[in-house]
């Protein structure tokens, strides 16, 4: 057993069974027992930081190493009623590497591959003593006991992209370290698993890519890997009852990642949450607010306005496919939004093609990221919020009226006066404080139409239930009595409480 060659079991068995809180995620197993020694054996997972990527490669090292016995750990858990279970049950060596831990030891990219050559191939003359070497590099030593021994291998590799996020300018770094992985792993008969984690997918140059022999499972689109990214719906569920803490809540702090139908919670948010047994912002406390404000603050692009609308409630629209999948090299907002997905600060909708804020934790954060440096605008319809949604409660049209009017003027640098969509999100800004005691809908279908906006009440909270019509040109009257002539309030999905019904109309520019 060594640190590199066919670790041992004692990560995975510290991070489930010595964890206060852990949720069973072995039935990934399942899947990349599927893809063993087939054309898709070359796995690349990315996800955002603290979302399980270390711990789902340490069970998968657990479970495939020759360098230790597994049963009785995995027994306890959800694979062990799979039939195949015991098939390939530490039947495998495995090559265990943390690229970070490399990287952050060197000064270079060939002092970091020289140094993880000169580790692991101790490690394997160390456990293949009866093999004849001829060349000291990786590749070879492993070439070499694979054609003496017909020894298969498993790579794990964790970190996979740190060269990108570290040296995110050195391109010639970038290049060396991706065809060191390509020689390792592409087209190698040793190699019947290769399983890479990360937070970026792997790097595009040009029209190929030297790991184009990977299957990608992104933030974009993770496939069928989509329940094992975070925590389910159903799982945290089952959590809140057991630590006293209101599912409704949770999910309003920490739900939100849409993964194809799939709703994932922030994990490490969520178990900090249950422990501490509070609400608080756990998941950006492990990174640093910087990284948001960096791209949030880019004068290009158009990203003003894209983040005001994000930031009231609205969904963007994206193209990810053009996305370079490094942190530096950016030709449009898509690929500014395409990164913070990767980051987890977004989350996109695979159908619709669109990103969104997906929780109040990462809304606090971006938040965070615009109270100075030209949001003034922005900031100001926040904190004017909590006034217009209680004169509005209240039913006093002046004021109403009257922040609505000033959040409108003072935002028209960002967003189009005329625009109907741009008003609705001027609204929504207007009304930002309303996000913590509502689940707020852009034209949500009921009675005989779209109602524009719809604020309905969490079930923690007593308040009324809103109803909003924007009308152009005409009046707040008209608005009010299309309301109730199209039967909007039908929208409001079993509510049976009060209805406050606000009818807001503009003008346009150019009429008197």
């Amino acid at each position: 057993m060594g640190l590199y060659v066919n670790p041992g079991n004692e990560e995975f068995y510290n991070a489930s069974l010595r964890s206060k809180i852990y949720v069973d995620k072995t039935e990934m197993i399942k899947f990349t027992n599927s893809q063993l020694f087939g054309e898709h054996k070359n796995i690349c997972v990315s996800r955002p930081r603290r979302f399980g990527k270390s711990i789902a490669a340490n069970m998968l090292v657990a479970y495939y190493s020759r360098g230790c016995d597994s049963k009785e750990l995995f027994e306890k858990f959800k694979i062990a009623e799979d039939a195949g279970f015991e098939e390939h049950l530490n039947k495998y060596n495995v090559i265990h590497l943390n690229m970070q831990q490399f990287l952050g030891r060197t000064k270079t990219i060939d002092e970091m591959l020289e140094l993880l050559t000169r580790k692991v191939t101790r490690e394997l003359k160390r456990e293949f003593a009866n093999v004849t070497y001829y060349e000291e590099d990786l590749v070879s030593v492993i070439e070499e006991i694979y054609s003496q021994t017909h020894s298969f291998f498993v790579f794990i590799i964790d970190e996979w992209d740190c060269i990108f996020r570290v040296k995110g300018n050195d391109t010639d770094a970038q290049k060396i370290y991706l065809n060191f992985l390509r020689d390792l792993l592409k087209n190698q008969p040793y190699c019947v698993l290769a399983y890479m984690t990360g937070i970026l997918p792997i790097k595009k140059y040009g029209e190929h890519s030297a790991l184009n022999m990977f299957d990608e499972y992104s933030m974009t689109n993770q496939r069928e890997l989509a329940e094992f990214t975070g925590f389910t719906e159903q799982e945290v569920q089952e959590l809140c009852p057991a630590y006293d803490m209101p599912y409704e809540k949770m999910k309003q702090w920490y739900d939100g990642y849409d993964l194809k139908g799939i709703q994932i919670y922030n994990p490490r948010s969520v178990v900090m949450s249950l422990l501490g047994h509070d609400f608080d912002s756990y998941w950006t406390k492990t990174e640093t607010y910087e990284a948001l404000k960096k791209y949030i603050q880019m004068d290009m692009y158009n990203l003003k306005e894209l983040v005001t609308k994000l930031i009231a409630g609205s969904a963007v629209a994206i193209n990810p496919d053009k996305f370079q999948n490094d942190m530096t090299t950016f030709a449009s907002a898509d690929d500014v939004l395409t990164l913070l997905v990767h980051l987890g600060y977004l989350t996109y909708d695979f159908d619709t093609r669109t990103v969104h804020i997906p929780n109040q934790e990462v809304q606090k954060e971006f938040i965070n990221c615009i109270e100075d440096g030209g949001w003034e605008p922005v900031m100001d319809a926040i904190r004017k919020s909590e006034e217009l949604l209680n004169a509005t409660i209240s039913g006093d049209e002046d004021t109403v009226a009257r922040i609505i009017e000033h959040v409108h003027q003072e935002n028209t640098s960002i967003l189009a006066y005329n625009d109907e969509n741009s008003l609705a999100c001027v609204i929504s800004l207007a009304y930002y404080s309303a996000k913590k005691n509502y689940v707020i809908y852009r034209e949500l279908v009921g009675g005989k139409g779209f109602a524009d906006l719809v604020f309905i009440p969490r079930k923690t909270t007593q308040a009324p239930a809103i109803v909003v019509e924007l009308k152009r040109n005409q009046t707040a009257d008209a608005a009010i009595d299309q309301i109730k002539r199209k039967e909007y309030v039908q929208s409001l999905k079993g509510y049976r409480g009060e209805v406050v019904l606000v009818g807001i109309n503009y003008e346009s520019k150019d009429s008197d």
